[in-house]
């Protein structure tokens, strides 16, 4: 190579580095001064942030910045899976849990095995279980000669490790999907201060057949604040120990972990709720698959998307999230593969591009998962005239109203007025929806932050939120 077209080379290099340099700086230039003020003094960098605000019914966007980078958007992902389900699927449509037999029952005992067949339900209850053991005992089931066999062939799934997330294996978010995924895979404890003992009193809640709560919890005299990552949950057996302190000021709380493999979780629920009911069960709890001739003794169905897309989407559920994700997959057993490719296919049959779009479990509990503020804001343009966006925006949780937005925002003037998924991940917040502002025009809002400066960004972004909803 010729030194001088290696000059040439290095010119043309340092030009266009010039040239991204401005643009980067024209784009900064043309965000609200309060938000790119809460940002300086965030020490977020405005390449750190994308955002798109643009009218409901469409024409250029009144904000547009670093909209095309791929991103992780954390909780936001969850847009489009609940909006590609309430469309692939329909807002009706529920899922089945059954219980079946290979034989009927005779004076109120089934000398063979009975098995729990599940379809993916992301809601099916400790309440949902106990209706479902209530059929069978309404219908001449006492005492189960065989074993529980729990079918969990309609998802294929590789072993799920709770900790690998972020090494709180105890947490419920981190539980993995399960065609029979019921409670969640958890228990909730509550804890309940006792000044006049100077203790904190351990209630279970959950039933569960031999847990044993090993108790070193400490009266706290501290404010409430985060009570949580005061306590150290351990478990050793069929133990669960609580150490740390619980503040007296937090009054009654409920702690929710997810200490169990499932298929022990499983059984110590339906011991404990089978033998309330009077029953019995004389094998052991095992997985298996149900046999073809077996018939359906009790029926459970869970109760309508469009309510189920609430629960993910108000209060984030990340292991509801993942179940409705792999529920996409019209193959059985459904994988997160199969999902993936036909949240694909329906973005393409809307005619959305969304290139930099990477799926991993449809929850936004990802490490991998990518999308563009532009690829949000084209999601939530059309879910804004789809059929089905009453039920995705009535999903959404309301600046200083209800859900993960409660307490945010409250005495401000998009109280009332935002709907909005958020997002929050190390190293990420998000936030996603609709805000209408004080002339009554409502407007598409996505914005996402990627820095490790995260935790400080939430000013800015509700700088971002005011701005909007005062126009």
């Amino acid at each position: 190579m010729t030194t001088t077209l290696r000059r040439s080379r290095a010119g043309g290099l340092r030009l266009a580095l010039i040239a991204l340099c401005c643009a980067i700086q024209a784009t900064a230039a043309d965000l609200p001064a309060e938000v790119g003020s809460a940002l300086q003094e965030a020490g977020i960098p405005t390449r750190s942030m994308a955002v798109v605000v643009q009218a409901v019914d469409g024409g250029p966007p009144l904000l547009n910045h670093n909209s095309r980078q791929p991103m992780n958007p954390a909780s936001t992902m969850k847009l489009l899976t609940t909006y590609a389900a309430l469309e692939m699927l329909g807002p009706a449509h529920t899922w089945r849990t059954e219980a079946l037999a290979g034989e009927a029952p005779r004076n109120g005992r089934l000398d063979g095995n009975l098995y729990l067949r599940g379809s993916g339900d992301p809601k099916f209850s400790q309440e949902q279980f106990w209706l479902l053991l209530r059929q069978l005992r309404a219908r001449g089931v006492t005492d189960i000669g065989g074993d529980l066999i729990l079918d969990r062939g309609a998802f294929s799934l590789p072993i799920h490790d709770p900790g690998e997330f972020d090494r709180e294996p105890l947490r419920p978010y981190n539980a993995g999907p399960d065609a029979l995924l019921i409670n969640l895979k958890s228990l909730r404890l509550g804890l309940q201060p006792d000044p006049a003992r100077n203790a904190v009193n351990v209630i279970v809640d959950t039933p569960s057949e031999n847990l044993r709560i090993a108790n070193r919890l400490t009266l706290g005299r501290e404010s409430c604040g985060d009570w949580r990552e005061q306590i150290k949950p351990q478990v050793n057996g069929q133990t669960i120990e609580l150490s740390g302190s619980f503040p007296a000021a937090c009054g009654e709380k409920a702690l929710h972990l997810a200490p169990w493999p499932a298929d022990r979780q499983v059984e110590d629920l339906f011991r404990a709720l089978w033998r309330e009911l009077g029953g019995s069960l004389a094998g052991r709890v095992r997985e298996g698959r149900t046999p073809a001739e077996a018939r359906t003794l009790a029926v459970q169905e869970s109760p309508a998307l469009g309510e189920i897309v609430r629960d993910i989407n108000k209060y984030s559920n990340n292991v509801m999230a993942r179940q409705l994700f792999l529920s996409l997959d019209s193959e059985r057993p459904a994988t997160a593969e199969g999902a993936s490719r036909r949240i694909g296919a329906w973005l393409r049959s809307k005619g959305l591009k969304m290139p930099e779009l990477v799926l991993d479990n449809g929850s936004g509990l990802s490490r991998s998962e990518r999308i563009s503020a532009d690829g949000l804001a084209q999601l939530l343009r059309a879910a804004w005239q789809s059929p089905v966006m009453p039920e995705l925006m009535a999903s959404l949780p309301i600046a200083g109203v209800d859900g993960t937005l409660q307490k945010r925002l409250a005495n401000g003037s998009a109280s009332g007025r935002a709907h909005l998924k958020t997002g929050y991940l190390d190293g990420v917040r998000a936030l996603a929806g609709y805000v209408l502002d004080n002339s009554g025009k409502r407007w598409i809002v996505v914005c996402l932050i990627n820095d490790p400066k995260f935790k400080s960004g939430k000013p800015a972004m509700d700088a971002l939120l005011l701005w909007v909803a005062r126009r």
